[in-house]
């Protein structure tokens, strides 16, 4: 097998993803552009998600965007009692780089069957995860070995 036709436990590539998606797409329905309630759950999970409290997402926004914008916002803008209040779309991408989270962006796109993939810093940052995640998981591999042949011995 070449090396382009590897994938690591089967993951499909972006090509077969989106040669699927193109397959389904058969139109969306209208009930999917009513993003209101979902895109508030999903700026309100990714502030619990993230390490960040309301005050310093607010203020990380502030910086990234040149512009004031608090604590009390992110709170009308989560709120489904605060019908008039939403997040302006030009403050999304700073939201998404604040907390860390890039669902919120791409529950906006997924309706118009535009798909939001990570940038080539983003990829490498998460290719390092991995690789450090693997290295971590052949240490405890190789801990383990050593028990079972220390193990073996004193049979």
């Amino acid at each position: 097998m070449s090396k382009m036709n590897k994938r690591l436990d089967n993951q499909p590539s972006i090509f077969d993803l989106l040669t699927i998606a193109e397959q389904n797409f058969n139109g969306v329905p209208a009930s999917d552009f009513d993003l209101d309630r979902r895109f508030r759950e999903s700026i309100s999970q990714a502030i619990k998600s993230s390490p960040l409290s309301r005050y310093l997402i607010a203020a990380r926004m502030s910086e990234l965007v040149g512009q004031d914008i608090t604590k009390t916002m992110l709170d009308s803008w989560t709120a489904e009692s605060k019908e008039a209040h939403r997040m302006p779309a030009i403050f999304v991408p700073a939201f998404c780089e604040a907390t860390g989270d890039t669902a919120p962006l791409r529950m906006l796109t997924k309706p118009v069957n535009v798909f939001c993939l990570p940038g080539p810093e983003a990829l490498r940052a998460e290719i390092q995860r991995l690789d450090e995640e693997i290295s971590r998981k052949q240490r405890e591999k190789k801990k383990r070995l050593t028990f079972l042949k220390e193990m073996e011995v004193h049979e």
